[in-house]
């Protein structure tokens, strides 16, 4: 299975993941990395270590759908199975989701249902779970339809919220299970348990 990453930003669970594959702790090939966000951490890295990356933005493909297009198009001349979001901020495009339908991953600092859906993203995740009292928050990994946090969920890590946390310890806290949860998701999926 050839696993193929969209991220924005650091990339944390795509750098999680890949050195997973590297180290045959995953049984899978690693296909490219996308990232719209020229100054991201995971497009230098990716330079770093040799690893194939793509640059595809609104600046490089101003047209939304010839950038999906291309995002799809990257994705499948990589002979991608599995697309797996890492931060990654912006909607899939139809022509993408069509494409790998059921095959698009992403990971949610909370447990869907709850504190999902347009807008809720990164510190307004935290700042919903705070707010609504919860005892229990998390991540789950699901799988990314035309709307927004509302595909199937496939997997969850679960930690408390403390009486004293703020958005600051409560992410650190779901964020440290979120590259080992995904990972379990992949593992499950290569191995035909889910």
């Amino acid at each position: 299975m050839k696993i193929s990453f969209i991220a924005s930003h650091g990339g944390s669970s795509a750098r999680h993941i890949i050195a997973a594959i590297e180290q045959k702790a995953l049984a899978a090939e690693l296909g490219v990395v996308i990232t719209n966000n020229s100054d991201s951490a995971i497009l230098r890295w990716c330079q770093e270590q040799h690893i194939p990356v793509h640059l595809i933005n609104a600046k490089t493909h101003p047209d939304p759908e010839s950038e999906d297009l291309a995002i799809m198009n990257t994705l499948t001349e990589a002979q991608t199975d599995l697309v797996v979001l890492s931060g990654y901020m912006k909607k899939i495009g139809p022509h993408t989701l069509a494409r790998f339908n059921g095959h698009i991953l992403n990971i949610h600092p909370a447990l869907l249902p709850k504190h999902g859906g347009h807008g809720l993203y990164g510190d307004r995740v935290h700042e919903a779970v705070l707010k609504s009292g919860d005892t229990v928050s998390g991540a789950s990994v699901h799988l990314i339809n035309e709307r927004y946090d509302e595909g199937p969920v496939l997997k969850q890590s679960h930690v408390p919220v403390l009486p004293d946390d703020t958005v600051a310890s409560l992410r650190a806290r779901v964020q440290a299970t979120e590259g080992d949860l995904y990972l379990e998701t992949l593992k499950d999926i290569v191995e035909g348990k889910l």
